[in-house]
């Protein structure tokens, strides 16, 4: 058994089991905080940190003057961390709140369906346009002044249902990393991600998949494009960079054991891939998780 190279922090939150959500605002020159996890879903809006980079399971960018993501997985690993910010006056509104309150049978219902499917895409992390933001941050305001915990529940919902109606959101980290669930995908996409899943480390052809599938090839590439927007190459691509960077963090196996171990049979073919999807080189990405972190 391999140990973990590296413990990532799992944050110890204010929120009491007596409270829907726990708001803070903060006003701070630069990012001091780790790379961390915690079991409540988060809100995170920032103003004023251009430069800064967010990294959200493995999904690493450069932020603009606007920032506004929604976490809703206990294990998904995110933080800010200062990159190319220059210091100054940055604000920063944290939402920190627990999904239990927010029932299945509650969610269920029609009125909030928008907002369930919001919290599932959570699951690998939300990131919203500036388009979005100018439109959703008024409610911010209002909910880091509101005094009464009724009303900053109310509030709280409304910016919910707001969040849920943005139609230009984008999911950060790639599904293996942050092992969310599939079930939104229909039966047959999701027969064919668990077997790609099961059999990723080895040479998968559009043939054989199709095969499972009961589909010619042109017909199987034809619908597996429209579900899930890439052809299946780029999908095994994907599945195949979710476990090499989830191995990455969490084993001490060597680049090219990791390589190998995960489909590629040729180290500077798998560098240049990971570096196009990564924006680094394996070892630039495992140096970014390489201090250890504890519980706090």
């Amino acid at each position: 058994m391999t140990t973990p190279k590296n413990t990532v922090l799992h944050e110890i939150t204010p929120l009491s089991e007596s409270d829907c959500l726990y708001v803070i605002e903060r006003k701070k020159a630069d990012f001091n905080y780790p790379i961390h996890t915690h079991k409540e879903f988060e809100i995170n809006y920032i103003e004023n940190a251009k430069g800064a980079e967010r990294v959200v399971g493995d999904s690493i960018e450069e932020i603009g003057d606007y920032e506004l993501v929604m976490i809703s997985n206990e294990n998904l690993e995110h933080g800010w961390r200062n990159h190319h910010l220059v210091p100054g006056n940055i604000r920063e509104v944290t939402i920190q709140f627990s999904g239990d309150w927010l029932s299945d049978k509650l969610l269920g219902k029609d009125q909030f369906s928008s907002i369930n499917n919001m919290l599932k895409n959570g699951n690998k992390g939300l990131c919203f346009s500036l388009s979005s933001i100018l439109k959703i941050r008024s409610l911010i305001n209002s909910l880091t002044c509101e005094e009464k915990g009724f009303y900053s529940v109310i509030t709280f919902l409304s910016l919910l249902y707001e969040m849920s109606l943005a139609t230009d959101t984008r999911t950060l980290s790639s599904s293996c990393f942050a092992n969310a669930d599939t079930n939104v995908l229909s039966r047959r996409i999701r027969l064919v991600d668990d077997y790609i899943k099961k059999n990723y480390m080895r040479d998968l052809t559009l043939r054989e998949v199709a095969e499972l599938a009961n589909m010619s090839e042109g017909a199987f590439s034809r619908f597996f494009s429209q579900h899930t927007g890439r052809s299946f190459t780029e999908y095994l691509i994907d599945i195949r960079i979710g476990m090499v960077t989830r191995m990455l963090i969490d084993s001490n196996k060597t680049v090219a054991e990791i390589c190998f171990e995960c489909g590629y049979n040729n180290i500077s073919n798998f560098n240049r891939i990971f570096k196009k999807k990564k924006g680094r080189t394996p070892h630039e990405f495992r140096e970014m998780y390489c201090k250890k972190k504890t519980i706090v």
